[in-house]
């Protein structure tokens, strides 16, 4: 990873900013959701005491039948066709039983469903209708009542038994239409619309379930009240719809209607409210207005005694509302629930406002900080890299260091920062590797010239010695002086012929060559001089070009094979090849012999190493710098010298891998 990389993964870093603001700004709305609860439970809490303490009818504690307003014309015929858009309301008979109630100008309407597997049928005038599946129904004015008995031994109009003597003004006759399926029975009837009302009483008697025959189940009737509407709207506050509900979730009254004001937002500033900042918001959809019944959760909490709040969305978009419900209490009963709404679109709006000045803060700073730091980054990566063209280039390509660049021409170097500290020192360190390398280079000339004089001495006090008279003892010791004497000053030739030939190469001149030609001559010259051995050259068919010099090439290729030939057994087998590259070329010269000794593999182009056996007395003394000159070849032609053990092991393989020389400029 580049550093520029790095340090825009730092400036990554800077990411926290707006998201610590995000949290920041979701916890503001939180805390102004958190104000309007306590606002609007404290309101609502005030109109639900107010209602307790005043003289409005509220319903008595405990359960009741609902009364829904009738939505279209109810025609009595026994079918549930015309109750289809109340049925979702019905309310629970029994076991098996549901009941409907509703009332229009026309009359009061009563919808019995019952769903039973065996029937008993009588009609309501039988004898044995008690004991036959019936209905027991009781209408109660105050503290009057009168109960009937509704029952039909088969589909159609049915008149009801009156089963108490008359009481006030209650109906004489109850008529209605009776009609069965294979799973039960229906029954509907209509009272007068004048009647008054106070509670009813419904019971169902199933023949084969048995029980008593005229239980029944009485409760107050519950309806919605305008005259209660009338007297919440004078309580509740302006901008809020209020709900009076009874504790089973029964809507009593009502009044205000959920307003927003302000701007209307844009349809992306409502979806990043919705989907960044708002916390959970409830589903609008079980709150809505026109259903006679709500059975939330949040009014089953304030049928126990305890407030709650929520908050859901709105009908308008990009605005929340705050519902919250308190318990009506008369005495030591919840008889109502109030229920409280108040639509907002300040919460929205100034979250949305504050995060939008955030994102903009934000990318200010991280554009600002981005921008400062890849400035830093390409800065700092320039320098590098002049430092590191600088540390390649003070390498010449002879291997020398370059003295005159590093002295005067080291960039950075008066830099006071820790690249220029860094490059201070790498010009020191050039400074000495450079002088210990030269001191190297030039040591070989140095000890052939200073070893010359001392050899001269020495031998020619060895030839005065030989004219003197020796003993017979002292010859075998003279023998050896002189053959030292002898290898020394072969060693000391050796080494100026070194330190000339690196002179040679570094001065030879390059010119186009193909290299297909210097390795077939050199093959043609080897030929004669492998004697016995086998000696194959593999050459390409197409011209292999290469801008070098034909004659060091030439003289590598000689220290291979004269190195070659020596490890080679007499029958054995050389291979010389060339094989053409996309960059050059490479030329290898694999034989026949033992292989190489791992410890050895890396140093077999330095110079003075040798594996050839140690020399016996009186033999020439091998210098292990046949090796080097062909490193030195191959380094001088932007190359690279290798040795390694064949795969099959039966012999090891040399190669000169060849780039080409620099082209030299023609200076005007």
């Amino acid at each position: 990873m580049s550093l520029r990389q790095k340090l825009l993964l730092v400036a990554l870093c800077t990411l926290a900013l707006p998201i610590a603001g995000w949290l920041y700004v979701r916890q503001m709305e939180a805390l102004l959701r958190q104000g309007q609860e306590q606002a609007l439970t404290a309101t609502a809490t005030a109109v639900a005491r107010s209602l307790a303490v005043t003289d409005v009818p509220l319903p008595q504690p405990g359960r009741g039948w609902y009364v829904q307003q009738a939505v279209n014309p109810i025609v009595i015929d026994g079918y549930g066709d015309d109750w289809a858009p109340m049925t979702p309301w019905s309310q629970p008979l029994g076991k098996q039983g549901k009941l409907l109630l509703a009332e229009d100008d026309n009359g009061f309407y009563m919808y019995i469903d019952v769903r039973v597997a065996r029937r008993t049928r009588a009609d309501a005038d039988d004898a044995n209708a008690l004991s036959a599946d019936h209905i027991i129904l009781d209408l109660e004015q105050g503290a009057q009542h009168r109960r009937y008995l509704i029952a039909s031994a088969a589909p159609g109009a049915f008149t009801a038994l009156t089963l108490d003597p008359p009481a006030g003004d209650l109906p004489d006759r109850v008529i209605g239409q009776w009609q069965e399926d294979g799973s039960g029975y229906d029954a509907e009837l209509r009272l007068p619309r004048g009647l008054g009302l106070s509670a009813l009483g419904v019971g169902i008697y199933t023949a084969a379930n048995g029980g008593d025959p005229l239980a029944e189940d009485t409760r107050p009737l519950l309806r919605y009240s305008p005259d209660l509407s009338q007297e919440l709207a004078q309580l509740a506050p302006q901008g809020a719809r209020a709900r009076l509900l009874a504790p089973a979730g029964w809507l009593l009254a009502q009044s205000g209607q959920l307003t927003t004001s302000g701007p209307q937002p844009s349809w992306w500033s409502s979806v990043m409210y919705r989907s960044l900042l708002a916390n959970p918001l409830e589903d609008a959809e079980a709150w809505t207005s026109d259903a006679p019944r709500l059975d939330l959760p949040e009014v089953q909490t304030a049928r126990r005694g305890a407030s709650s709040t929520v908050w859901r969305q709105g009908e308008e978009r990009d605005s929340v509302v705050l519902a919250t419900t308190v318990p009506v209490v008369r005495g030591q009963d919840v008889v109502a629930v109030l229920l409280m709404e108040q639509a907002s679109r300040a919460v929205p709006l100034l979250a949305n406002r504050a995060f939008l000045s955030l994102l903009v803060t934000s990318f200010g700073v991280m554009l600002v900080a981005g921008a400062i730091l890849l400035f830093f980054a390409t800065r700092l990566s320039l320098r590098l890299g002049r430092l590191r063209d600088a540390v390649e280039r003070a390498q010449l390509d002879d291997g020398r260091l370059d003295g005159q660049m590093i002295q005067g021409h080291f960039p950075m170097a008066e830099a006071e920062d820790e690249i220029g500290d860094l490059a201070r020192s790498f010009q020191k360190l050039f400074e000495a590797v450079g002088g210990y390398t030269d001191y190297l280079r030039t040591l070989a000339s140095k000890l052939s010239h200073e070893l010359n004089t001392p050899l001269a001495i020495v031998k020619s006090s060895l030839d005065n010695l030989e004219h003197a008279e020796l003993s017979d003892e002292a010859q075998p010791y003279l023998a050896r002086a002189r053959d030292g004497v002898a290898r020394l000053g072969t060693l000391v030739r050796a080494m100026s012929e070194a330190s000339r030939m690196e002179r040679a190469i570094a001065a030879a001149e390059p010119e186009d060559v193909d290299l297909v030609d210097v390795v077939r001559g050199c093959a043609d010259a080897y030929r004669p001089l492998a004697g016995a051995r086998r000696l194959e050259c593999m050459l390409p068919e197409q011209p292999a070009h290469l801008h070098g010099a034909p004659e060091l090439i030439a003289q590598a290729l000689d220290k291979l094979f004269d190195n070659a030939l020596s490890f080679t057994p007499a029958d054995g087998w050389l291979r010389l090849s060339l094989r053409p590259l996309d960059d050059g070329a490479e030329i290898e010269l694999a034989n026949q012999g033992p292989p190489l000794p791992a410890a050895m593999q890396g140093r077999l182009f330095d110079s003075l190493v040798s594996l050839r056996d140690k020399a016996t007395p009186g033999d020439a003394p091998h210098l292990g710098l046949g090796l080097y000159v062909v490193r030195l070849v191959a380094e001088r032609h932007g190359g690279v010298a290798a040795a390694r053990n064949l795969d099959d092991g039966s012999g090891v393989a040399f190669s000169l891998r060849l780039h080409g020389m620099p082209r030299q400029r023609l200076v005007s």
